[in-house]
């Protein structure tokens, strides 16, 4: 029988050896395949990466380049008038400075005026050379019309009673800086004019005496606007 002929079984085995082996060869072509299709996609994979990371950095060099020249051209574009305007507001600081150190030492001297001659401002003190009578005059700007209560047209009078006799002591009173009570008013008279008069006065102990000049404003009253301020009440008024 063919079955129990051994040059058949012997052919037979070899075919199926060879089939064998193609199938193997087959199967490992396949796997090198596979491994070739493989390492190809990670190696196409991390040159895409590589690519764009190459790309994403160029373009940030090239964002923080157009940075720079944007500052740049902002530090160019500045306005020269705002340095201007700079460069003279530090100026106008030192001159404010000079000048406030300036003021500073004139008000000194000014503060030496002023202990020298006891004024206030608008008060002038003049103090004469060899008078016995008056020891200095004081002339103040600040000096109002003291008012009145009189209406029509003014008549100065001397009666010793009637208002417009005491509102001159109000007057002389205002300038001396004391109340009508802490004075003797010496005498009252007319000072030159219809409108003008001059009062003597003195503190009650006679420590302080006072010659005032007065002025009649109409619908104001009488205004001081010059005291002498006496040494003595020895003389002739």
């Amino acid at each position: 029988m063919k079955g129990n002929d051994p040059r058949y079984s012997r052919v037979n085995r070899k075919k199926m050896r060879n089939r064998s082996n193609q199938l193997l060869n087959i199967m490992i072509g396949l796997v090198v395949l596979l491994i070739i299709i493989v390492g190809a996609s990670i190696i196409v994979g991390n040159n895409g990466d590589d690519g764009k990371e190459s790309v994403s950095g160029l373009e940030e060099a090239d964002n923080a380049g157009s940075k720079e020249n944007e500052s740049h051209s902002e530090e160019n574009n500045s306005d020269p008038s705002d340095e201007g305007k700079e460069s003279s507001e530090s100026g106008n600081d030192n001159d404010k400075g000079q000048s406030t150190s300036g003021s500073e030492g004139t008000g000194g001297s000014d503060n030496s005026d002023e202990e020298a001659n006891e004024d206030e401002p608008g008060k002038v003190t003049i103090v004469p050379d060899n008078d016995d009578i008056v020891m200095e005059t004081v002339i103040d700007t600040a000096w109002q019309p003291i008012g009145t209560s009189q209406t029509g047209v003014h008549e100065s009078k001397y009666d010793g009673v009637s208002v417009d006799w005491n509102e001159k002591k109000k007057a002389i009173s205002y300038a001396t800086g004391h109340s009508e009570e802490e004075l003797i008013f010496w005498k009252i008279k007319n000072g030159g004019g219809p409108q003008k008069s001059v009062g003597i006065a003195s503190t009650r102990d006679k420590s302080k005496k006072y010659r005032v000049f007065l002025e009649w404003v109409d619908g104001k009253g009488w205004q001081p606007v010059q005291m002498d301020i006496l040494n003595t009440l020895d003389f002739e008024y």
